[in-house]
C-alpha cells in the first residue's frame, strides 16, 4: 500500500456524484481534523487532485464525464499522483470490480455502504 504522502490527518479528496453523500462524508472528515475537498465527476476529480494534492482520494467508480477507473489511471500517470493513496469507495463490489480497481491503480477497494467508523479506521491505519 502506498503511504508516502499520508500524515496523521491527511488531506482528503472525496469524489462522488451523489452530492449528499459526498458532502456528508466531507463534513465528517473535517470534524476529524482533515482538510477536505469534494468533486462530483471524473474531470473535477482530476483537476482537484492536481491542485489540492491530497494524501488520500476516496473515489467512486460510477462517475459522470469520466469513470473512477480512468481517473485513477490518469492520477497514477502523473508524477504528483504516484504517492497518493487511492481508495475505491463504490457500490460496485463484485470480484471483477475489485480486480479492475487494483489494475487501475487503486490501493484499497471498499464497497458501499461503508460506515463512517470504517473510513476513520482506514485513515488512521494509513497514517
Amino acid at each position: 500500500m502506498n503511504t508516502a504522502s499520508v500524515e496523521s490527518h491527511p488531506r482528503v479528496l472525496v469524489v462522488d456524484d451523489n452530492e449528499d453523500a459526498a458532502e456528508s462524508l466531507s463534513m465528517m472528515l473535517a470534524l476529524l481534523g482533515h482538510e477536505v475537498e469534494v468533486a462530483h465527476d471524473g474531470e473535477e476529480a482530476l483537476q482537484a487532485a492536481a491542485t489540492f494534492q491530497p494524501g488520500v482520494v476516496l473515489l467512486d467508480i460510477g462517475l459522470p464525464r469520466m469513470n473512477g477507473y480512468d481517473v485513477a489511471r490518469h492520477i497514477r500517470g502523473q508524477a504528483w499522483g504516484k504517492a497518493m493513496v487511492l481508495v475505491a469507495l463504490t457500490g460496485w463490489g463484485q470480484e471483477e470490480d475489485k480486480r479492475q480497481a487494483m489494475e487501475a491503480g487503486f490501493d484499497v477497494h471498499l464497497t458501499k455502504p461503508v460506515s463512517p467508523a470504517d473510513i476513520e479506521k482506514l485513515l488512521q491505519k494509513l497514517a
